[in-house]
């Protein structure tokens, strides 16, 4: 467990963190990116737990509990024989979202158009949190592009996505039904 004693240590100064493994990199760092962007989606799901039902709340919970393993299996790059066990994302995190997801969507009408990020408070924030999932994913395909990733986050943040989606949906269904895009109803 981490035990915080002290907020500042003054060893990031000069533009520079540690990752898990003790490894000092510039906070530009393409891994750092990647787990920055996680961080900032977490908090975003914070703002989206004032706004849901409490059963949404606990699901929230739990994926922002994931999203520190997310965030931390990120953190530590993958090597041979690490002196030890690192945390990684487990297939079962991204099986619960799938769950979820058909769950969800069963009970949702089909969808016969795009629909814009709108609706009800907690479905606007639903999908800007949604599109910070993309960006996490985006920040994490690109750093698995030049290094080692578990491929089981690259999963999970998509899954993620469409799991921050439905729950907009279902939201949204809840108040009164998702804001359709109309195709050229301006021009």
């Amino acid at each position: 467990m981490v035990k915080l004693t002290r907020i500042y240590t003054r060893t990031g100064d000069a533009g520079e963190t540690a990752l898990g493994d003790g490894t000092r990199v510039l906070k530009t760092d393409a891994r750092v990116a990647a787990y920055g962007t996680v961080d900032e989606l977490n908090a975003l799901l914070g703002i989206c737990r004032l706004h849901v039902s409490p059963e949404m709340d606990q699901a929230l919970a739990r994926v922002q509990n994931d999203l520190f393993d997310v965030g931390a299996d990120l953190c530590t790059p993958e090597v041979e024989d690490p002196p030890y066990e690192p945390l990684r994302v487990l297939p079962s995190q991204v099986d619960w979202l799938e769950t979820e997801i058909d769950r969800i969507n069963a009970g949702l009408e089909t969808l016969r158009s795009f629909i814009l990020p709108a609706g009800s408070p907690a479905a606007a924030h639903l999908h800007h949190a949604r599109t910070v999932a993309r960006r996490a994913e985006r920040k994490s395909v690109e750093l698995a592009s030049a290094a080692p990733v578990n491929e089981t986050v690259l999963r999970y943040l998509n899954r993620l996505s469409d799991y921050l989606f439905v729950l907009a949906r279902e939201v949204n269904r809840e108040a009164g039904g998702d804001v359709l895009w109309q195709p050229g109803e301006h021009r």
